[in-house]
Protein backbone atom coordinates (compact mmCIF):
# COMPACT_ATOMS: atom_id res chain seq x y z
CA UNK A 1 0.00 0.00 0.00
CA UNK A 2 2.87 2.39 0.77
CA UNK A 3 4.28 1.81 -2.70
CA UNK A 4 0.93 2.22 -4.41
CA UNK A 5 0.39 5.56 -2.69
CA UNK A 6 3.93 6.76 -3.37
CA UNK A 7 3.91 5.76 -7.05
CA UNK A 8 0.37 6.18 -8.39
CA UNK A 9 1.75 6.16 -11.94
CA UNK A 10 3.06 2.59 -11.63
CA UNK A 11 1.03 -0.42 -12.70
CA UNK A 12 0.21 -3.21 -10.25
CA UNK A 13 2.74 -5.41 -12.02
CA UNK A 14 5.44 -2.77 -11.53
CA UNK A 15 4.53 -2.38 -7.85
CA UNK A 16 4.81 -6.11 -7.25
CA UNK A 17 8.16 -6.24 -9.04
CA UNK A 18 9.42 -3.38 -6.88
CA UNK A 19 8.13 -5.09 -3.73
CA UNK A 20 10.04 -8.28 -4.62
CA UNK A 21 13.23 -6.26 -5.10
CA UNK A 22 12.67 -4.61 -1.72
CA UNK A 23 12.19 -7.92 0.12
CA UNK A 24 15.31 -9.36 -1.51
CA UNK A 25 17.30 -6.38 -0.23
CA UNK A 26 15.57 -6.36 3.18
CA UNK A 27 16.55 -10.00 3.71
CA UNK A 28 20.17 -8.96 3.15
CA UNK A 29 19.80 -6.16 5.70
CA UNK A 30 18.46 -8.58 8.34
CA UNK A 31 21.39 -10.96 7.85
CA UNK A 32 23.90 -8.09 7.79
CA UNK A 33 22.46 -6.63 11.01
CA UNK A 34 22.87 -9.97 12.78
CA UNK A 35 26.40 -10.21 11.37
CA UNK A 36 27.23 -6.82 12.94
CA UNK A 37 27.22 -8.47 16.38
CA UNK A 38 30.50 -10.22 15.52
CA UNK A 39 31.88 -8.33 12.51
CA UNK A 40 35.48 -7.17 12.87
CA UNK A 41 36.40 -3.51 12.48
CA UNK A 42 38.45 -4.34 9.39
CA UNK A 43 35.50 -6.03 7.69
CA UNK A 44 33.14 -3.24 8.70
CA UNK A 45 35.40 -0.60 7.15
CA UNK A 46 35.66 -2.69 4.00
CA UNK A 47 31.89 -2.98 3.73
CA UNK A 48 30.92 0.58 4.70
CA UNK A 49 33.04 3.44 3.38
CA UNK A 50 32.58 7.16 4.00
CA UNK A 51 33.29 8.76 0.63
CA UNK A 52 34.02 12.34 1.72
CA UNK A 53 34.79 12.54 5.48
CA UNK A 54 36.85 15.68 4.83
CA UNK A 55 33.61 17.67 4.43
CA UNK A 56 33.28 17.65 8.23
CA UNK A 57 36.89 18.57 9.03
CA UNK A 58 36.44 22.38 9.00
CA UNK A 59 33.55 22.09 11.46
CA UNK A 60 35.60 19.86 13.76
CA UNK A 61 38.47 22.34 13.71
CA UNK A 62 35.98 25.09 14.59
CA UNK A 63 34.78 22.83 17.47
CA UNK A 64 31.28 22.80 15.98
CA UNK A 65 29.01 19.79 16.29
CA UNK A 66 27.17 18.55 13.20
CA UNK A 67 23.75 16.98 12.68
CA UNK A 68 23.59 14.16 10.14
CA UNK A 69 20.10 13.79 8.66
CA UNK A 70 19.45 10.39 7.10
CA UNK A 71 16.65 7.97 6.36
CA UNK A 72 16.09 4.27 6.91
CA UNK A 73 17.72 3.56 3.57
CA UNK A 74 20.02 0.74 2.50
CA UNK A 75 21.74 -0.58 5.66
CA UNK A 76 21.39 2.44 7.93
CA UNK A 77 22.63 0.43 10.94
CA UNK A 78 25.92 -0.41 9.25
CA UNK A 79 26.29 3.17 8.06
CA UNK A 80 25.86 4.63 11.56
CA UNK A 81 28.21 2.11 13.18
CA UNK A 82 30.81 2.27 10.41
CA UNK A 83 31.21 6.04 10.27
CA UNK A 84 32.62 6.22 13.82
CA UNK A 85 36.14 5.28 12.72
CA UNK A 86 36.07 7.47 9.61
CA UNK A 87 35.19 10.91 10.98
CA UNK A 88 36.93 13.10 13.55
CA UNK A 89 33.74 14.02 15.38
CA UNK A 90 32.39 11.90 18.21
CA UNK A 91 29.53 9.99 16.57
CA UNK A 92 26.25 9.68 18.48
CA UNK A 93 22.68 8.65 17.76
CA UNK A 94 19.35 9.06 19.49
CA UNK A 95 17.46 5.80 19.92
CA UNK A 96 14.24 4.47 21.40
CA UNK A 97 15.03 1.78 24.04
CA UNK A 98 13.48 -1.62 23.35
CA UNK A 99 10.83 -2.92 25.74
CA UNK A 100 12.73 -6.16 26.29
CA UNK A 101 15.77 -5.42 28.53
CA UNK A 102 17.81 -8.34 27.12
CA UNK A 103 17.39 -7.33 23.48
CA UNK A 104 17.85 -3.67 24.35
CA UNK A 105 21.19 -4.47 25.99
CA UNK A 106 22.30 -6.63 23.04
CA UNK A 107 21.33 -3.97 20.50
CA UNK A 108 23.26 -1.30 22.42
CA UNK A 109 26.29 -3.60 22.58
CA UNK A 110 26.17 -4.14 18.83
CA UNK A 111 25.65 -0.49 17.93
CA UNK A 112 28.27 0.76 20.37
CA UNK A 113 31.08 -1.71 19.67
CA UNK A 114 33.12 0.75 17.62
CA UNK A 115 32.41 3.94 19.54
CA UNK A 116 28.90 5.06 18.54
CA UNK A 117 27.36 6.81 21.56
CA UNK A 118 23.70 5.92 22.07
CA UNK A 119 21.41 8.46 23.71
CA UNK A 120 17.88 7.48 24.82
CA UNK A 121 15.45 9.89 23.19
CA UNK A 122 14.22 11.11 26.60
CA UNK A 123 17.76 12.24 27.42
CA UNK A 124 18.47 14.03 24.14
CA UNK A 125 17.75 17.56 25.41
CA UNK A 126 20.00 17.04 28.43
CA UNK A 127 22.81 15.73 26.19
CA UNK A 128 22.62 18.76 23.89
CA UNK A 129 22.66 21.09 26.91
CA UNK A 130 26.05 19.77 28.11
CA UNK A 131 28.52 22.31 26.76
CA UNK A 132 31.45 20.20 27.95
CA UNK A 133 30.76 17.59 25.28
CA UNK A 134 33.39 17.43 22.49
CA UNK A 135 32.17 18.19 18.94
CA UNK A 136 29.76 15.41 18.03
CA UNK A 137 28.19 14.10 14.83
CA UNK A 138 24.58 13.41 15.76
CA UNK A 139 22.83 10.86 13.53
CA UNK A 140 19.16 11.80 13.12
CA UNK A 141 16.60 9.46 11.53
CA UNK A 142 14.40 11.97 9.73
CA UNK A 143 11.84 9.62 8.17
CA UNK A 144 10.23 8.31 11.36
CA UNK A 145 6.52 8.86 11.87
CA UNK A 146 5.98 11.55 14.55
CA UNK A 147 3.73 10.93 17.52
CA UNK A 148 0.57 13.02 17.79
CA UNK A 149 1.78 15.17 20.69
CA UNK A 150 4.70 16.70 18.79
CA UNK A 151 4.93 19.80 16.67
CA UNK A 152 5.69 18.82 13.10
CA UNK A 153 6.39 20.28 9.70
CA UNK A 154 3.89 19.31 7.00
CA UNK A 155 5.07 18.81 3.43
CA UNK A 156 4.44 16.60 0.40
CA UNK A 157 6.72 13.57 0.38
CA UNK A 158 6.39 10.73 -2.13
CA UNK A 159 3.04 12.14 -3.34
CA UNK A 160 1.52 12.17 0.16
CA UNK A 161 0.88 14.71 2.92
CA UNK A 162 3.65 13.92 5.37
CA UNK A 163 4.47 15.09 8.89
CA UNK A 164 8.21 15.49 9.50
CA UNK A 165 9.76 15.84 12.95
CA UNK A 166 11.48 19.17 13.59
CA UNK A 167 14.20 17.85 15.90
CA UNK A 168 17.08 18.20 13.44
CA UNK A 169 16.12 21.77 12.61
CA UNK A 170 15.35 22.79 16.19
CA UNK A 171 18.53 21.48 17.79
CA UNK A 172 20.83 22.59 14.97
CA UNK A 173 19.48 26.14 15.28
CA UNK A 174 19.86 26.09 19.05
CA UNK A 175 23.49 24.92 18.87
CA UNK A 176 24.46 26.64 15.60
CA UNK A 177 25.46 23.20 14.36
CA UNK A 178 25.67 22.60 10.59
CA UNK A 179 23.33 20.06 9.04
CA UNK A 180 24.49 17.50 6.48
CA UNK A 181 22.53 14.80 4.69
CA UNK A 182 23.89 11.28 4.36
CA UNK A 183 23.34 9.53 1.03
CA UNK A 184 23.77 5.76 1.48
CA UNK A 185 24.40 3.86 -1.74
CA UNK A 186 24.88 0.15 -2.41
CA UNK A 187 27.56 -0.36 -5.11
CA UNK A 188 27.52 -4.14 -4.60
CA UNK A 189 25.75 -6.71 -2.45
CA UNK A 190 26.85 -6.29 1.16
CA UNK A 191 28.83 -3.13 0.34
CA UNK A 192 27.77 0.45 1.17
CA UNK A 193 29.01 4.00 0.68
CA UNK A 194 28.02 7.03 2.73
CA UNK A 195 28.36 10.46 1.10
CA UNK A 196 27.86 13.72 3.02
CA UNK A 197 25.95 16.61 1.43
CA UNK A 198 25.90 19.99 3.17
CA UNK A 199 22.32 21.09 3.87
CA UNK A 200 22.90 24.22 5.96
CA UNK A 201 26.05 25.83 7.38
CA UNK A 202 24.35 28.46 9.61
CA UNK A 203 21.01 27.07 10.88
CA UNK A 204 20.16 30.05 13.17
CA UNK A 205 19.94 32.25 10.08
CA UNK A 206 17.20 30.12 8.47
CA UNK A 207 13.44 30.56 8.84
CA UNK A 208 11.01 27.93 10.09
CA UNK A 209 10.83 24.81 7.95
CA UNK A 210 13.69 25.59 5.57
CA UNK A 211 16.14 22.98 6.92
CA UNK A 212 13.42 20.36 7.30
CA UNK A 213 12.23 20.91 3.74
CA UNK A 214 15.78 20.65 2.40
CA UNK A 215 16.68 17.34 4.05
CA UNK A 216 13.26 15.89 3.20
CA UNK A 217 13.75 16.70 -0.48
CA UNK A 218 17.20 15.07 -0.41
CA UNK A 219 15.75 11.92 1.15
CA UNK A 220 13.03 11.84 -1.52
CA UNK A 221 15.69 12.22 -4.22
CA UNK A 222 17.62 9.29 -2.71
CA UNK A 223 14.53 7.07 -2.59
CA UNK A 224 13.46 7.87 -6.15
CA UNK A 225 16.93 6.94 -7.38
CA UNK A 226 16.50 3.34 -6.12
CA UNK A 227 13.16 2.84 -4.30
CA UNK A 228 13.81 -0.78 -3.35
CA UNK A 229 16.39 0.27 -0.73
CA UNK A 230 14.05 2.28 1.52
CA UNK A 231 12.26 0.69 4.50
CA UNK A 232 8.78 0.33 3.02
CA UNK A 233 7.47 -1.96 5.76
CA UNK A 234 7.24 0.67 8.50
CA UNK A 235 4.12 2.79 9.06
CA UNK A 236 5.51 6.08 7.82
CA UNK A 237 2.13 7.73 7.22
CA UNK A 238 0.31 6.93 10.49
CA UNK A 239 -0.33 10.58 11.21
CA UNK A 240 -2.88 12.32 8.99
CA UNK A 241 -3.08 16.03 8.34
Amino acid sequence: MNMRNAFPEKTEREIKRLARKFYRHFTDVIVETIRLFSMSKEELLRRMRVVNPELLDPFFEQKRSVFLAAGHYNNWEMAAIGLTAQVRHRAAAIYAPLANPFFDRKMKESRGRFGLVLIPKKEASAFFARTSEPPFLMVMGTDQSPTFNRNVYWTTFLNQDTAVMLGTEKYSQRLNAPVVFGFIRKPARGMYELTFHLVEDHPPQTTHGVITEKHTRLLEEEILEAPEYWLWTHKRWKRKK
